[in-house]
């Protein structure tokens, strides 16, 4: 469902509404079939600046309107909605579908997979309009992959902002804690092939 952002930003901080911005990773996200490598980056920026193209946009490849957006955060988040500003002249996405905590995922995949959730997007070149999610399904989210499937009949899609609006949590992965406990082991929890009576196992 979509709805209408209908109050001024001059009375209601919207920047901190969709201050999830400050939580993405965003050297670490990633496109698949952009045409300018790496320029997905530059559509996650602060709301006030949604609609300032001058760091430039994501594209698909000519002929080909699929996206496939990889969003990774510091931490785990909450996600209420989602808003997407698309390119004018049928360039503009007009699926996504969202898939949570899943890594590695390819066209492939997003075509066969069932998704968390998916919507029909309209044009929304002035960012008037934002994607409720079913919020009790976006908890505790470390990463978000989002696919755009096809467009309003251009040649390729653009998308010139991605913006999250939610939460974040506490739970940030604590590396540091596990390399200080595998430095000293302790005996009990790393029993040998003969104790455990063969075979060796691994834990994902």
């Amino acid at each position: 469902m979509a709805c209408l952002h209908d109050h001024s930003c001059e009375d209601h901080n919207c920047a901190a509404d969709w201050s999830l911005y400050n939580h993405v990773d965003i050297p670490k996200v990633v496109a698949l079939n952009e045409s300018v490598p790496g320029s997905v980056k530059a559509v996650f920026k602060p709301w006030e600046q949604r609609l300032d193209n001058s760091g430039g946009f994501l594209e698909s490849n000519e002929g080909d309107p699929e996206l496939l957006v990889f969003i990774p955060f510091t931490s785990d988040v909450k996600i209420k909605s989602i808003s997407v500003v698309g390119g004018a002249d049928g360039t503009s996405p007009s699926r996504m579908r969202a898939f949570i905590n899943r890594e590695g995922i390819d066209f492939s995949d997003a075509q066969n997979m069932q998704p968390v959730q998916e919507w029909e997007l309209a044009e929304n070149l002035q960012g008037a309009l934002e994607y409720q999610t079913r919020y009790s399904r976006f908890q505790g989210v470390a990463n978000l992959t989002l696919h755009f499937s096809d467009n309003f009949g251009g040649d390729t899609t653009k998308i010139y902002y991605i913006g999250l609006r939610g939460e974040a949590t506490q739970n940030k992965r604590d590396v540091v804690a596990t390399i200080v406990y595998e430095v000293m082991p302790n005996p009990s929890d790393h029993k040998t092939k003969s104790e455990t009576g063969g075979g060796f196992s691994h834990v994902e």
